[in-house]
């Protein structure tokens, strides 16, 4: 049975429900059995580290894969998703470090490695069980249990056996190789993990003196940053094919040598040196120079070190253009002196630094002191023996460790590496094999990366990892490359089941050439290495598995963040392409990054972003997934993440959706109940609607599924999103809207049901839709809907989860595109007109005469026609009039140069060719229209370099008030011009709207049987009088007015509100009443303690004449002196002002002393006659004028509150004593700064200093300034005291 539908959800709590609901029906694994044995769709999810809680990249990330997945499951495809965790590497490993204190290496051998390592298993799945709580809580589906995790045995061994297809293929080697350092890790980095973490610093930059052995007076200058390689400098190097110079430095008299270009490095003027000598960097090479320090000084004999080389790498872009080499500390030092024999792979090392960054006992002088520590010191020490030219500082991005967030070196280490670099080729090749969103990654960023691919050092000097398995002799000659762990047993005795270094380090394998017995090497896999071999690793190939495996390799699908095209996706495709020869995926999303909302990188110790968790409890999870994916982020671009950016979605999207939802579900109700029909959808049994919105959003609804199916199948995320958001619009905003009479039943009950019918399977459908993307929202609504569905025998499909259905298929047979064509354009008439509404302040509420539609194409303008009772209803006007003849309404084409195009084409042309284009003639623009080519200054000018607007003057015929808007080949013309019966329809339906507010704050649907009563301001009672068949005909309830001051048995709700510039009070009681028609309950501000105005004064009232100028209320009151004695009025000037009052200076109008409209006021009538007398206004034109009304009381008093007030202080000019009116007309309160204003112009204040309103001479009990509308009413009758500040 289905449930009632709240008027107000608590998304969070419902979502909480809906995760209830899929544990009692165990729902995904329900949806996994429910697919067996249709065809496979493959997806490989990256594994993170378990040794942090998630953050927004991964939500974002899954939210992706969940979204795809939960798509092909629906579109009918096996999905198999198994979650992974990456379990082993430097993550874990820090975290052990920081926890024991772990210096070094020596600190894990004094614990052991088997110590170490249980360490390591303690915490490396410290939070998995907070992962899979967040994981589910966002509703991704995703199997845990069947999890893989990179420390799984059978994981290890498929990672050691693709490390042998490898070896065997010949691409493994041991190397020697300058390679980033991680000092705080004690191991080397992937250039590719380099790229992950760089930061702005501040560096030392030292300029040092080199001099030359056959010449002690000229040194070569060379720069550099890392002061802390000095010690192990073994040559520089300048470039052969550029300048250099020998100057004399007039500073200090010494002669230098750097390249020319470079100068600027040294000095600033040329005044400062003198040039000796210009020669080519060629003449330096083999150049022996006095070395910085002598603790290697033995290499000059040894291999000629400690002289000038020559090499292209040396550039004119920073520095002196002479750079000093350290080759054990720079990749291209090390490249540069091996090739000049200066260094070889077999000699020592000349690396002085150990793995923690400190210096060994080489560097005695350093020994045991962090390298960047001794910087301060080796600068010293060069300072102080004369070799210290200059001392400065340099800012400039530097690569961090990615995991200890500490910066890296460049050192020599011995390391296994993969031969990447000879393969970029097939790398590239299989690359573009592969299917990218966005492209531009793929083809920029990732095959830059891949063109330039490096061998990869796959070796850590680390523990906590799967151990390479390469068993070497003593003299490193004999490897034998073990495969598995059979393998293993059979060359070494012993049954093992763990491989992890503990386990395995002690065995040995008898050499078969005679040297003993073969040993490990001590180093473990770089973990990017294990989460590349994951596609073979999770399914344990090729020991399980092989048929499975080969039938979903590779993946159909793949997705994580930008960064990764350095990392997963990077090691992915390495290891496919060297070992199967193709790519490991066929798709793949990558997504940007989300950052703080200030743009900066989200960080726990700045706290700049709000706790994921703590948004999903607020706003629930599909909001944040809407969030996220609708974003520029699922575009590779970055994300500023907005907590209001989540809100958003529930007041934009949600919302709207579930007032559908709702409205249906009421309705529905309400045909059952009140038509005693059973509400059944059975899609097969739906006769076709003849309602032309119904064909309308069916079709859109196909048009919607077509395209969404078209764009997933492109993997578009970023285009899906916004489409099925539009369609939420189109449904809310319009179909329902402009349906909701047929929808609840007041055109028949076979309408009605065309109706229900049409929005019943509209919003099925777009559960069904949007299910991959709010699967919470869809299932909670689609529980009720499925009651509505029917049983069909014999049927097996599951019905009890949304997610359990297929993804709707395209019926094109509702696919009308004349439809939605008319049905578009007749929304931009009206989109137009509410614009110009907007713009004149105009609300809907108030009927206007005619919208004018002009198009050039007369197809335009008749489906504009075929839809004219909706526009005449939407944007509440009373004609539409469609035409092509634009001059007729003053309407002329105007023209204005596309800059950036014609002005980049023409140049110092271009100034008059923009004079000549906004010259051009109505009629050459619109033959430009028509062809998109016009002639201008002899330059054929074409589509896009103009860009054409419409411009409106005055009507051609008639004398009314056109306000126009345009877009694209469309213009509106809205005739705005007033009219008192539209003005009153507008404020009747002000009316309708508080009385319905009403109803809705007292939850009241509209089969309760109500009446309101009214009590209004005598304005709005005489609307409310006029238009009583109008409201009623919209509320369907009994309007009486109120004859018992709200004195009602069964009282329900009351409120007091304003219409305009009027009073409205409402009291709804139970039933329905009846009543005498409203009588006269005009009121006058009530005398108070006898107080009267200091000022004489005279009541007015309007005889039959409507207000103008958006004045309301048809009784006020005029001073006629002000101060008290001054400036008494004249006849001419009392005039003006009582047209002032309401709004009546552009009317004819007389002034009378009696009611009947027959003694007219005269200039003689002084301010003693009038004084406390009602004047009658009426229409000059005897014929138009009407007596008013007779009141059983005349009024005696002033009918506008007021208050009298009295200057402090100096004497003025004008007098000390006034009134100021609190209201004029009757019940148009004035604000704080109107009356602020009043006693300015009373006192003759203007333009002076401020002055302050208090209830005393003191000025201590001053008049609140918040004051406004009715609130004014308290001040009525008091004494204000005006102090100047």
């Amino acid at each position: 049975m289905a449930q009632t539908v709240s008027e107000t959800i608590d998304f969070p709590n419902e979502e909480e429900k809906i995760l209830q609901l899929w544990e009692e029906i165990d729902a995904f694994q329900t949806s996994m059995k429910l697919s067996e044995g249709r065809p496979r769709y493959s997806f490989y999810d990256g594994p993170p580290f378990a040794t942090g809680l998630p953050h927004y990249g991964h939500i974002l990330a899954g939210t992706i894969k969940d979204i795809v997945t939960r798509y092909a499951s629906l579109k009918g495809y096996y999905v198999e998703r198994r979650f992974g965790w990456d379990c082993h590497g430097l993550p874990v490993e820090f975290e052990i470090d920081k926890t024991l204190n772990i210096k070094g290496p020596e600190d894990v051998e004094k614990i052991g490695i088997a110590a170490y390592n249980q360490e390591c298993r303690k915490i490396v799945m410290r939070y998995s069980k907070e992962w899979k709580c967040i994981v589910t809580r966002l509703g991704r589906w995703i199997d845990f249990d069947n999890d893989y995790k990179t420390m799984y045995p059978t994981f290890m061994e498929s990672v050691w056996y693709m490390f042998r297809q490898l070896f065997v293929k010949g691409l493994v080697y041991k190397g020697y190789k300058v390679m980033p350092f991680s000092t705080a890790c004690s191991t080397p980095l992937s250039n590719f993990e380099v790229g992950q973490n760089y930061k702005e610093v501040n560096d030392p930059a030292i300029i040092v003196s080199f001099p030359l052995l056959d010449d002690p007076e000229v040194s070569l200058v060379a720069w550099t940053t890392t002061p802390w390689t000095l010690p192990s400098n073994l040559s520089v190097c300048v470039n052969a094919d550029l300048d250099y110079v020998k100057l004399l430095d007039k500073s200090n008299n010494k002669i230098f040598i750097l390249m020319e270009a470079r100068l600027c490095s040294l000095y600033r003027s040329e005044e400062e040196y003198t040039i000796l000598e210009k020669f080519k960097g060629k003449t330096l090479e083999g150049k022996k120079y006095k070395p910085l320090f002598t603790y290697f000084g033995y290499m000059r004999e040894k291999t000629g070190c400690f002289q000038v080389l020559c090499d292209g790498y040396v550039s004119a872009e920073s520095g002196t253009g002479v750079v000093q080499q350290a080759p054990y500390f720079g990749e291209d030092d090390y490249r540069v002196c091996t090739s000049y024999g200066l260094i070889t792979k077999d000699m020592p090392s000349i690396c002085p630094v150990d793995a923690c960054g400190r210096f060994t006992s080489e560097v005695t002088d350093y020994k045991g002191i962090y390298i960047k520590d001794a910087d301060k010191d080796i600068v010293k020490y060069l300072k102080s023996q004369g070799r210290l030219v200059h001392q400065g500082t340099v800012t400039h991005n530097y690569p961090f460790c990615w995991r200890s967030d500490t910066p890296l070196i460049y050192k020599a280490v011995p390391s296994t590496f993969i031969r990447v670099a000879e393969h970029a080729e097939n790398l590239l090749k299989c690359n573009q094999e592969t299917y990218w969103v966005p492209d531009f990654v793929k083809e920029k960023r990732f095959a830059n990366w891949l063109k330039d691919a490096r061998d990869w050092a796959v070796s850590r000097n680390r523990y906590w990892g799967t151990p390479i398995p390469l068993w070497i002799s003593d003299d490193g000659e004999e490897v034998v490359c073990i495969g598995s762990r059979k393998e293993l047993e059979e060359l070494t005795g012993t049954v093992v089941s763990d491989i992890h270094r503990e386990s395995i380090d002690h065995l040995t394998i008898p050499s078969k050439q005679g040297k003993g017995v073969l040993r490990r090497v001590p180093e473990v896999f770089d973990c990017w290495f294990e989460s590349g071999c994951m596609p073979y690793a999770q399914v344990h190939y090729p020991f399980e598995n092989k048929k499975v495996f080969h039938e979903t390799f590779p993946a159909d699908f793949i997705a994580e963040g930008i960064d990764q095209t350095r990392g997963w996706f990077y090691t992915l495709l390495v290891l496919s392409t060297l070992l199967f020869g193709k790519p490991p995926f066929k798709n793949l999303i990558s997504n940007g990054l989300v950052l703080a909302q200030d743009g900066q990188k989200m960080s726990k110790r700045k706290k700049n972003y709000p706790d994921p968790l703590d948004i999903v409890n607020k706003y629930g999870a599909d909001a944040l997934r809407l969030y996220l994916i609708n974003s520029p982020v699922v575009r590779a671009d970055n994300l500023k993440f907005k907590e209001e950016g989540v809100r958003d979605i529930l007041k934009d999207v949600f919302l709207p959706w579930y007032n559908a939802y709702r409205f249906l579900m009421m309705n529905i109700d309400r045909l059952q109940r009140d038509e005693n029909m059973k509400f059944v959808y059975d899609e097969e049994k739906i006769q076709p609607s003849p309602s032309y919105m119904d064909c309308w959003i069916l079709s859109f609804t196909q048009s919607l599924i077509k395209y969404v199916q078209e764009e997933m199948a492109a993997y578009h995320l970023y285009t899906v999103i916004p489409r099925l958001l539009k369609f939420v619009d189109q449904l809310t905003n319009w179909y329902v809207r402009m349906n909701r009479k047929r929808l609840k039943g007041e055109f028949g009950s076979q309408d009605c049901l065309y109706a229900l019918e049409t929005l019943f399977g509209v919003l099925f459908c777009m559960t069904k839709v949007m299910a991959p993307f709010i699967p919470f929202l869809t299932e909670h609504m689609y529980q009720n809907l499925r009651q509505f569905l029917p049983q069909k025998k014999g049927s097996k499909q599951d019905m009890r989860s949304i997610h359990f259905l297929f993804y709707p298929s395209v019926n094109d047979s509702l696919i009308k595109k004349d439809i939605e064509r008319a049905v578009f354009r007749m929304q931009c008439v009206i989109e137009l007109g509410r614009v110009v509404r907007d713009r004149k302040t105009l609300p809907v509420k108030y009927p206007l005469k005619e919208v004018v539609a002009i198009h050039k194409d007369p197809e335009a303008l008749e489906d504009i026609k075929s839809l004219e009772s909706y526009i005449l209803e939407e944007l509440n006007v009373k004609q539409l009039t469609v035409t092509t003849d634009k001059e007729k309404y003053g309407v002329t084409l105007a023209a204005e140069p596309n800059h950036r195009i014609l002005g980049t084409k023409y140049k110092k042309e271009y100034k008059d060719l923009m004079a000549a284009i906004r010259k051009l003639s109505d009629s050459q623009l619109a033959e430009y229209q028509n062809t998109g080519k016009v002639t201008v200054l002899g330059n054929v000018l074409v589509e896009d370099e103009l860009q054409l607007s419409y411009k409106v003057g005055s009507k051609a015929q008639g004398d009314s008030s056109y306000e126009a808007h345009y877009d694209n080949d469309l213009l509106i013309m809205l005739d705005v011009t007033p009219d008192k019966s539209m003005v009153e329809e507008g404020i009747a339906r002000e009316v309708i709207n508080r009385i319905q507010k009403l109803r809705k704050k007292a939850h009241l649907v509209p089969a309760d049987n109500i009446t309101i009563f009214y009590k209004a301001t005598p304005n709005l009672a005489a609307v409310i009088k006029n238009n009583q068949e109008f409201i009623y005909s919209t509320i369907k309830q009994p309007l009486l007015p109120d004859l018992a001051s709200g004195h009602y048995t069964d009282v329900i709700i009351k409120d007091s509100v304003s219409v305009k510039s009027d009073n409205l009070e409402m009291t709804i009681v139970k039933g329905q009443h009846s009543a005498d028609m409203l009588k006269d309950s005009s009121t006058y501000a009530p005398v108070q303690n006898g107080v009267t105005p200091t000022c004489k004064y005279v009541n007015l009232e309007l005889c039959n004449v409507p207000n103008n100028e958006g004045r309301t209320g048809a009784r006020g009151t005029l001073l006629l002196e002000n101060p008290q004695g001054c400036y008494p009025i004249k006849y001419k000037e009392l005039v003006k002002q009582i047209q002032s009052v309401f709004g009546l200076r552009s009317q004819d109008i007389s002034v009378f002393l009696d009611r009947t409209l027959t003694d007219k006021l005269k200039p003689q009538h002084n301010s003693e006659f009038l004084n406390s007398r009602t004047l009658y206004v009426g229409a000059n034109n005897p014929a138009k004028a009407e007596p008013c009304p007779k009141k059983e009381n005349e009024v005696t008093s002033p009918i506008c509150h007021f208050a009298n007030v009295q200057l402090v202080g100096n004497k003025p000019a004008n007098g000390k004593k006034g009134t100021i009116l609190l209201e004029n007309p009757q019940c148009s309160f004035f604000s704080f700064k109107q009356l602020e204003s009043q006693v300015k112009t009373i006192f003759g204040l203007d333009g002076k200093k401020k002055v302050r309103l208090s209830h005393t001479p003191d000025g201590n009990s001053p008049v609140k300034d918040s004051v406004k509308g009715e609130e004014v009413r308290s001040l009525h009758s008091s004494s204000i005291f005006v102090l100047q500040s």
